[in-house]
């Protein structure tokens, strides 16, 4: 299984970004996908985790500012993020549990993508 991550950049504050991420592979089925972050000498942390046929979790520090979302269909998850700040930027890491026919159950990484705020 792999996960590719799309998005990501250099805005200025308040401005907006969206990250994509898809899973491929041979997926039996998908607990759970999300976003982790890593800013500079700190440690990676929850943004946000949707568990399938569940509700959202977002992380306090970005409730009400970002929203993510899935494609059930297309085993994909999106992170919208919007009112940016400058202790948003961070490398983002997508993130899926998922059950597949070679590994059975995983935690999958994606490449992690770069998100710059600019103040």
């Amino acid at each position: 299984v792999q996960l590719q991550a799309s998005g990501g950049g250099l805005v200025q504050a308040g401005g907006s970004l969206r990250l994509s991420c898809a899973a491929a592979g041979s997926i039996v089925r998908i607990n759970s996908m999300g976003w982790f972050r890593q800013a500079p000498g700190k440690q990676r942390e929850l943004v946000g985790l949707m568990p399938t046929g569940a509700h959202s979790v977002l992380a306090d520090s970005v409730k009400g500012r970002f929203t993510i979302s899935r494609d059930y269909a297309k085993n994909t998850v999106s992170l919208q993020m919007d009112s940016l700040k400058p202790e948003d930027t961070a490398i983002y890491y997508c993130h899926a549990n998922v059950y597949s026919d070679s590994h059975g159950l995983r935690t999958y990484w994606g490449q992690g993508t770069q998100v710059t705020v600019s103040s």
